[in-house]
Protein backbone atom coordinates (compact mmCIF):
# COMPACT_ATOMS: atom_id res chain seq x y z
CA UNK A 1 0.00 0.00 0.00
CA UNK A 2 1.39 3.27 -0.73
CA UNK A 3 1.08 6.61 1.05
CA UNK A 4 -0.68 9.37 -0.75
CA UNK A 5 2.88 11.35 -0.50
CA UNK A 6 4.63 8.19 -2.29
CA UNK A 7 2.47 7.92 -5.02
CA UNK A 8 2.53 11.92 -5.77
CA UNK A 9 6.38 11.65 -5.09
CA UNK A 10 6.45 8.74 -7.71
CA UNK A 11 3.81 10.65 -10.25
CA UNK A 12 6.23 13.73 -10.19
CA UNK A 13 9.44 11.56 -10.83
CA UNK A 14 8.09 9.86 -13.81
CA UNK A 15 7.11 13.12 -15.25
CA UNK A 16 10.33 14.46 -14.61
CA UNK A 17 11.91 11.26 -16.62
CA UNK A 18 9.61 11.94 -19.65
CA UNK A 19 10.02 15.12 -19.73
CA UNK A 20 14.07 14.33 -19.41
CA UNK A 21 13.40 11.89 -21.98
CA UNK A 22 12.01 14.09 -24.47
CA UNK A 23 8.74 12.60 -24.38
CA UNK A 24 6.12 15.07 -25.30
CA UNK A 25 2.40 14.68 -23.03
CA UNK A 26 -0.82 15.81 -23.26
CA UNK A 27 -1.87 17.40 -19.82
CA UNK A 28 -4.54 15.00 -19.77
CA UNK A 29 -2.03 12.04 -20.16
CA UNK A 30 0.39 13.86 -17.56
CA UNK A 31 -2.57 13.71 -15.09
CA UNK A 32 -3.14 9.90 -16.13
CA UNK A 33 -0.14 8.53 -14.46
CA UNK A 34 -0.16 5.20 -13.51
CA UNK A 35 1.63 3.93 -10.14
CA UNK A 36 2.04 0.00 -9.71
CA UNK A 37 3.60 -1.09 -6.52
CA UNK A 38 1.85 -4.65 -6.85
CA UNK A 39 0.41 -4.30 -3.45
CA UNK A 40 3.58 -5.20 -2.21
CA UNK A 41 4.84 -1.37 -0.49
CA UNK A 42 8.19 -1.53 -1.71
CA UNK A 43 7.92 0.52 -4.69
CA UNK A 44 11.52 1.31 -5.29
CA UNK A 45 12.40 -2.21 -5.40
CA UNK A 46 8.89 -3.74 -6.94
CA UNK A 47 6.78 -1.51 -9.26
CA UNK A 48 6.49 0.40 -12.54
CA UNK A 49 4.84 3.58 -13.58
CA UNK A 50 2.71 4.02 -16.87
CA UNK A 51 1.13 5.94 -19.31
CA UNK A 52 -1.76 4.61 -20.99
CA UNK A 53 -1.88 6.29 -24.83
CA UNK A 54 -4.57 4.09 -26.07
CA UNK A 55 -6.15 0.56 -25.43
CA UNK A 56 -8.77 -0.87 -27.69
CA UNK A 57 -10.16 -4.04 -28.42
CA UNK A 58 -7.15 -4.64 -30.74
CA UNK A 59 -4.08 -2.72 -29.84
CA UNK A 60 -2.49 -0.81 -26.86
CA UNK A 61 0.03 1.82 -26.30
CA UNK A 62 2.19 2.57 -23.41
CA UNK A 63 5.23 4.29 -21.84
CA UNK A 64 6.55 2.17 -19.16
CA UNK A 65 9.01 4.34 -16.86
CA UNK A 66 10.96 2.08 -14.52
CA UNK A 67 13.38 3.74 -11.49
CA UNK A 68 16.79 2.53 -10.85
CA UNK A 69 16.61 -1.41 -10.47
CA UNK A 70 13.11 -1.18 -9.98
CA UNK A 71 11.34 -4.31 -11.60
CA UNK A 72 8.20 -5.68 -13.25
CA UNK A 73 7.87 -9.08 -11.83
CA UNK A 74 7.45 -12.30 -13.13
CA UNK A 75 3.96 -12.63 -15.13
CA UNK A 76 2.06 -13.76 -18.36
CA UNK A 77 -0.90 -12.81 -20.29
CA UNK A 78 -2.97 -15.52 -21.02
CA UNK A 79 -5.77 -16.64 -23.27
CA UNK A 80 -9.32 -15.18 -22.30
CA UNK A 81 -12.32 -15.25 -24.27
CA UNK A 82 -10.84 -17.36 -26.98
CA UNK A 83 -8.11 -15.20 -27.48
CA UNK A 84 -4.73 -16.17 -27.36
CA UNK A 85 -3.59 -13.16 -25.08
CA UNK A 86 -1.59 -10.46 -24.76
CA UNK A 87 1.12 -10.01 -27.43
CA UNK A 88 3.59 -7.00 -26.68
CA UNK A 89 6.77 -5.62 -28.35
CA UNK A 90 9.15 -3.39 -25.74
CA UNK A 91 11.05 -1.04 -27.18
CA UNK A 92 13.49 0.88 -25.20
CA UNK A 93 14.05 4.76 -25.31
CA UNK A 94 15.85 5.73 -22.83
CA UNK A 95 18.70 3.45 -19.94
CA UNK A 96 18.60 -0.18 -20.05
CA UNK A 97 15.98 -2.87 -19.48
CA UNK A 98 17.37 -6.43 -18.35
CA UNK A 99 13.99 -8.73 -19.84
CA UNK A 100 13.78 -12.14 -18.45
CA UNK A 101 11.83 -15.13 -20.51
CA UNK A 102 11.58 -18.43 -21.00
CA UNK A 103 14.98 -20.02 -22.58
CA UNK A 104 18.29 -21.22 -21.90
CA UNK A 105 18.84 -19.52 -18.46
CA UNK A 106 22.29 -17.05 -17.96
CA UNK A 107 24.41 -16.94 -15.17
CA UNK A 108 25.04 -14.92 -13.61
CA UNK A 109 22.28 -12.35 -14.61
CA UNK A 110 22.57 -8.79 -14.79
CA UNK A 111 19.14 -7.72 -13.00
CA UNK A 112 18.63 -8.30 -9.13
CA UNK A 113 16.10 -10.60 -8.12
CA UNK A 114 14.35 -8.70 -4.90
CA UNK A 115 15.57 -10.26 -1.79
CA UNK A 116 12.90 -12.76 -0.08
CA UNK A 117 11.08 -12.55 -2.99
CA UNK A 118 13.28 -15.34 -5.24
CA UNK A 119 11.24 -17.70 -5.05
CA UNK A 120 8.50 -15.83 -7.49
CA UNK A 121 11.02 -14.96 -10.14
CA UNK A 122 11.79 -18.58 -12.33
CA UNK A 123 12.67 -17.32 -15.74
CA UNK A 124 16.24 -16.12 -16.52
CA UNK A 125 16.93 -16.08 -20.30
CA UNK A 126 18.13 -12.36 -20.38
CA UNK A 127 17.77 -10.12 -23.22
CA UNK A 128 19.21 -6.95 -22.71
CA UNK A 129 17.78 -3.95 -24.27
CA UNK A 130 20.01 -0.59 -24.83
CA UNK A 131 18.33 2.88 -25.84
CA UNK A 132 16.74 1.49 -29.66
CA UNK A 133 16.24 -1.97 -29.24
CA UNK A 134 13.02 -3.96 -28.84
CA UNK A 135 11.82 -7.30 -28.48
CA UNK A 136 8.41 -8.82 -29.25
CA UNK A 137 6.63 -11.36 -26.67
CA UNK A 138 4.44 -14.01 -28.22
CA UNK A 139 1.39 -14.45 -25.95
CA UNK A 140 1.10 -16.09 -22.59
CA UNK A 141 4.63 -15.73 -22.54
CA UNK A 142 5.87 -15.58 -19.11
CA UNK A 143 8.64 -12.93 -18.15
CA UNK A 144 9.60 -10.14 -15.90
CA UNK A 145 12.17 -7.09 -16.63
CA UNK A 146 13.60 -4.52 -14.71
CA UNK A 147 15.57 -1.29 -15.15
CA UNK A 148 19.31 -0.81 -15.30
CA UNK A 149 21.30 1.42 -12.62
CA UNK A 150 19.77 4.55 -14.53
CA UNK A 151 16.10 3.26 -14.61
CA UNK A 152 13.85 2.93 -18.16
CA UNK A 153 12.11 3.91 -20.67
CA UNK A 154 10.36 1.68 -22.69
CA UNK A 155 7.78 1.76 -24.97
CA UNK A 156 5.64 -0.70 -25.09
CA UNK A 157 3.23 -1.59 -28.17
CA UNK A 158 0.44 -4.62 -28.14
CA UNK A 159 -2.63 -6.32 -28.61
CA UNK A 160 -5.44 -5.68 -26.06
CA UNK A 161 -4.05 -5.30 -22.58
CA UNK A 162 -6.24 -6.63 -19.96
CA UNK A 163 -4.23 -5.93 -16.59
CA UNK A 164 -6.36 -7.65 -14.43
CA UNK A 165 -6.18 -11.06 -16.23
CA UNK A 166 -2.53 -11.27 -15.91
CA UNK A 167 -0.75 -14.17 -14.10
CA UNK A 168 1.90 -13.60 -11.59
CA UNK A 169 4.38 -15.88 -10.89
CA UNK A 170 4.28 -14.40 -6.84
CA UNK A 171 0.84 -14.97 -5.60
CA UNK A 172 1.04 -11.89 -2.54
CA UNK A 173 1.01 -9.73 -5.89
CA UNK A 174 -2.35 -7.60 -6.59
CA UNK A 175 -2.10 -5.34 -9.64
CA UNK A 176 -4.72 -3.04 -8.49
CA UNK A 177 -2.92 0.06 -6.28
CA UNK A 178 -4.37 0.73 -2.79
CA UNK A 179 -3.84 4.24 -1.42
CA UNK A 180 -3.54 4.56 2.19
CA UNK A 181 -5.86 7.49 3.84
Amino acid sequence: MLTPKELGSARLETLRRLREAGIALTEAEEGSVEVADFGLGALGEVGLELITYVNTDRCCAKELVLFPWQVCPEHRHPPIGGEPGKEETFRCRKGVVYLYVEGPPVSPIKGRVPKGRESAFTVFHEVTLAEGEQYTLRPDTLHWFQGGPEGAIVSEFSTRSRDDSDVFTDPGIKRATEVSG
